[in-house]
């Protein structure tokens, strides 16, 4: 199946061992004839009559499977005798290719053609190379005359010009004009009827200081054209309304301004020079909030830059590159938890380095990336405690919350609004210690925006929004979230902060499973899992899927039904579904089991409702220490909604589960523990007897 094939050109099949022989030249046009059907079935009938335009012979049809059968030992010769073909395949009453895209020259050109539409002129002219490569000459060139192929040769080569003078407008853009002006010059001279050539040609050697060159090559494209449309004028009349001594490069494009100042970069600043060590980490910052290409792009050089920084041996230096990455950070799990965790270190040992006495301004800096990076547990370096046992101190969840304290502090001393801002970052990171921490987010939301708005850092007001957002959901507060949601959107739009999107659209999702109405919901998440599976946040994203589809179990009353969650993959959140699922299989021993194995949920957005998953666990089998354990922690969180802190699903108000819980204690322990303001009695059965017993 790693056959590729070429239709822009003579027809061929390549493997990883080169061409292949495909023999006669009827094989060669039966291969054709159905790469140009594009997967589907081609009627042994039609090509017989394909094959032989004028009159079939007797034998045509026998002949045609003899070269279908040639073709499969060609191209599959590891099929065992009398096993159906995969790639060359019988289907009804012919033959089928099944081909994916990635293996067709045409199919791979007209992917690239699409990508390159939508790129920016430096990106789309390295995708308009790579289009044009795919093509070794004329379409299907050694069957010139087949009148199967007339349409995909004239809707291919079409194509093929398009691209050709899409390539040259992209090298405008970037100020390459002189680049342009070689392939432009071959294009028009095979193309002559191409006006948009000419047009293309003539502003290009105008841009090149060409003038002259320019003028003439309209006057050809008049003779060529026999007076040529309006476009030819229009043309004519710029260059001539130019005034001689303009640049000849544009220089006003942003495109242009870029190309220039990076290759004057490039020749000036010395090789392993520390000043590109800071204007690599200012870029990669930069980088991270253009979208999820250059998220993930800023996440994998970052580690390496950081290392760097510290071969130097200069501890200010590793400071300032590691503290530039003030880059917003809101979803409370790492993407990357072991790079997360080296990071962390990273800032603590230069912060150890620097000393008490260093520079206070490096110091808060370093102090919020260690905050930011501990997120979660990703600077865990000892098991997790146990979700059984009593609340443990967890040396490394203090250390990072002194971190974030400290750095708030020194930022607040220093009096600097950027600082600032980059530490409550931290600080909102460490605010999950325990459940029920919602209000203390909305307060460090609301003070983050505040300061961003008076100090015009659009950034960090969007990432305050968000966590106001996430905040006042958890709290039940919609409407204020709703507002929160609108403003964020029109932020992100005018600041070009693409990301900001994935929460607004996740809590829109959220927000319809509250209106009760979970077919429109469902419908909702299924679309936002789609429209976020590449948004470059793996933290957010894994695991989700089976997180929404709890979202009907946790609102009710029971276990999930089997086979609610077959071809879901939980993720980072198996530890703490695999007792449920167990318990709802029937198996209640291993749920006992795994829910006397599980570690304490993640200090994260999600905390309050990967406990209640535990809780209707725990009481599901009655394993009693989990559940009095999930019921002490959702106590402070009585308040609110279990997981809708998260932006992402909603559990519904955690005073439903702490009853729940509260009538499953009484049941396993033959004693009542009541909720309070709430009375004694009970929520609803916490489980579906007739799956589990």
């Amino acid at each position: 199946m790693s056959v590729r094939f070429g239709l822009l050109g003579p027809v061929t099949a390549w493997d990883t061992d080169g061409a292949l022989l495909l023999g006669a030249p009827r094989h060669r046009e039966v291969l054709g004839r159905l790469l140009i059907a594009r997967g589907r079935v081609v009627p042994v009938g039609r090509l017989v009559a394909d094959l032989w335009e004028e009159e079939a012979p007797a034998g045509a049809v026998g002949a045609v499977r003899t070269f279908i059968a040639a073709l499969r030992r060609v191209l599959e010769p590891g099929r065992p005798p009398r096993q159906p073909g995969r790639l060359l395949v019988t289907e009804g009453p012919g033959y089928a290719l099944r081909a994916g895209r990635e293996a067709v020259d045409a199919w791979r050109f007209e992917d690239a053609v699409a990508r390159a539409g939508q790129a920016p002129p430096r990106s789309a002219v390295e995708l308009w190379d790579e289009a044009l490569a795919c093509w070794r000459g004329p379409v299907l060139a050694d069957f010139p005359a087949a009148a199967w192929a007339a349409a995909e040769r004239v809707r291919l080569d079409a194509l093929r010009l398009d691209a050709v003078e899409r390539r040259a407008d992209a090298l405008l853009a970037t100020g390459a004009a002189r680049d342009a002006v070689v392939d432009l010059r071959a294009h028009v001279s095979e193309h002559p009827g191409r006006e948009d050539g000419w047009v293309l040609l003539a502003t290009a050697l105008d841009r090149a200081g060409r003038r002259g060159e320019a003028l003439r090559a309209l006057a050809q494209a008049r003779a060529a054209l026999s007076g040529g449309g309006g476009a030819l004028a229009r043309t004519e009349a710029r260059i001539l309304n130019t005034r001689a001594d303009s640049p000849a490069e544009p220089a006003g494009t942003t495109d242009s301004i870029w190309g220039r100042a990076a290759a004057s970069w490039d020749r000036s600043v010395p090789a392993r020079s520390r000043a590109r060590l800071h204007a690599t980490a200012g870029l990669l910052r930069d980088l991270a909030v253009t979208g999820p290409d250059g998220l993930e792009e800023a996440h994998r050089h970052r580690r390496d830059l950081v290392a760097a920084a510290e071969t130097t041996g200069d501890a200010e230096l590793a400071a300032r590159i590691i503290g530039s990455y003030d880059v917003p950070a809101v979803w409370t799990r790492a993407d990357d938890p072991e790079g997360a965790g080296e990071l962390s270190r990273a800032a603590a040992r230069t912060v150890a380095r620097l000393g008490p006495q260093g520079p206070p301004a490096l110091r808060a800096r370093l102090l919020s990336v260690v905050a930011v990076e501990s997120r979660g547990d990703a600077a865990a370096d000892t098991a997790l405690p146990m979700a059984s046992g009593a609340p443990a101190t967890e040396p490394w969840r203090l250390r990072a919350e002194r971190a974030a304290d400290e750095a708030v502090r020194l930022a607040r001393r220093l009096g600097d609004p950027a600082l600032l801002a980059f530490a409550l970052n931290g600080a909102f990171m460490q605010a999950f210690a325990g459940c029920g921490s919602a209000a203390r987010r909305d307060t460090l939301g609301t003070e983050l925006t505040r300061l961003s708005v008076d100090h015009q850092l659009p950034g960090h007001e969007v990432l305050g929004r968000i966590i106001r957002l996430q905040a006042r959901a958890g709290l039940g507060d919609f409407t204020e979230a709703d507002t929160e949601t609108e403003e964020i959107d029109r932020l992100a739009d005018r600041n070009e902060r693409p990301l900001a999107g994935v929460f607004t659209a996740w809590y829109r999702a959220l927000r319809l499973s509250e209106t009760e109405d979970w077919p429109a919901a469902r419908h909702r998440y299924a679309r936002v899992l789609a429209e976020t599976a590449d948004c470059g946040m793996p933290g957010l994203t894994q695991g989700a899927a089976a997180l929404v589809a709890l979202v009907p179990v946790m609102r009710g009353d029971a276990l999930p039904h089997p086979g609610d969650f077959d071809g879901l993959d939980p993720g980072p959140y198996r530890l703490w579904l695999d007792p449920l699922l167990l318990a709802a299989s029937g198996d209640t021993e291993r749920a006992r089991q795994a829910l006397s194995t599980v570690p304490r949920p993640p200090h994260d957005l999600l905390q309050e409702a990967l406990w209640c998953v535990l809780a209707r666990a725990a009481a599901s089998v009655g394993h009693l220490p989990v559940l009095r354990r999930a019921r002490k922690e959702l106590a402070a969180a009585g308040t609110e909604y279990a997981g809708a802190g998260s932006g992402l699903i909603s559990f519904g108000p955690v005073l439903q589960h702490l009853a729940a819980a509260d009538a499953a204690i009484e049941t396993h322990a033959g004693r009542t523990t009541r909720v309070p303001g709430v009375s004694g009695t009970r929520a609803g059965p916490v489980r579906d007897t007739s799956r589990t017993e």
